[in-house]
């Protein structure tokens, strides 16, 4: 059992890790088609000093690490650091998050150093509104991907797809038959507003989702352990693969919250939809020890918010997704 709970007596044992802000495509939800400000790569955590971080935190009692972004692949070397994350022995769990374009190119190299498993970002199934929704990506590339993915054992693989009212909610039926027809397991997220309108007109609840999914069958719910994350699970009869549910805003999870995000900047955030961030990277550079540094990781559990507060309205505005790693 982990050794960090927080106030509401939640276990704590899920890091997630943003290794870079920059990101090779401008999904709509996600990023403006500008881009965003770039932070100075001196304000970017080395993979030494995120090293240290996970090590605190694991003998501390984390035991899941998930890697993120921006996206993650675009960060050179990365292998490195899954090796160095590999070897920590308190960590039974490292899995990374990625758009699948570069996916191809390194997953055996990663699989190698020690990763294990891979969710991968898919809103369509299909070409040109693929190109619309991320501004521009290929999704051959994504599918060359997961099929290479899949045959050296990073598993099991998870799609992760946003549906948008009006621009791909036409697709679930297609996506529910990939778990029935190929053993995709796919999670349908709700779409998160990162400002006070931003997202609204596209919001589609679970509700609505599952309701369309009734025309395939009746969901049953999955009793497979699939991650660490939120998702509830179900298969229809017969499916080989699963589909999952993530409810953000309509039916909040936050009562199970399981963990705390590292910004690819060093700030220990205690909740994705709250502002307050922890500085480890002006600690790490201060030169504080490691006993410091597992002080400020428990300081961040203590500080953990019970739920966000999307429903009255309240959404953060200091960070885009894109910086806090989702």
């Amino acid at each position: 059992m982990t050794g960090l709970s927080d106030a509401f007596n939640r276990p704590i044992n899920y890091l997630r890790i943003s290794v870079t802000d920059r990101c090779n495509l401008r999904c709509v939800y996600c990023m403006p088609e500008e881009g965003v400000t770039l932070m100075p790569h001196s304000e970017i955590l080395t993979y030494e000093e995120i090293y240290t971080v996970a090590k605190a935190a694991a003998e501390l009692g984390i035991s899941k690490v998930r890697l993120t972004g921006g996206e993650p692949l675009v960060r050179l070397g990365l292998t490195e650091l899954v090796r160095m994350l590999a070897g920590i022995r308190e960590i039974d769990d490292l899995s990374l998050t990625t758009n699948g374009l570069l996916l191809e190119r390194f997953a055996a190299e990663l699989k190698s150093a020690g990763l294990q498993r891979v969710n991968i970002s898919l809103d369509t199934l299909k070409p040109e509104r693929f190109k619309a929704i991320t501004r521009g990506g290929s999704i051959d590339d994504v599918f060359k991907g997961m099929a290479t993915a899949k045959d050296i054992g990073l598993s099991p693989i998870k799609i992760n797809t946003v549906v948008m009212a009006g621009v791909n909610d036409d697709e679930l039926l297609d996506f529910a038959r990939k778990t029935i027809d190929d053993d995709w397991n796919v999670r349908f997220i709700e779409c998160m507003p990162f400002s006070k309108t931003e997202n609204e007109s596209v919001f589609v609840p679970v509700s609505a989702m599952r309701k369309q999914l009734e025309k395939l069958g009746t969901l049953e719910p999955s009793h497979h352990k699939m991650g660490n994350g939120p998702a509830q699970y179900y298969h229809f009869p017969g499916a080989k693969g699963t589909v999952g549910f993530i409810t953000p805003v309509s039916e909040h999870f936050c009562f199970g919250c399981n963990r705390l995000r590292l910004t690819a900047d060093g700030k220990l955030r205690l909740c994705l939809m709250h502002e307050d961030e922890i500085d480890l990277r002006q600690a790490l550079r201060n030169g504080r020890s490691v006993a410091e540094i597992k002080e400020l990781i428990k300081q961040a559990v203590a500080s953990k918010p019970l739920h966000h507060n999307l429903a009255s309205g309240q959404v953060p505005r200091g960070r885009p997704f894109s910086q806090v790693g989702g």
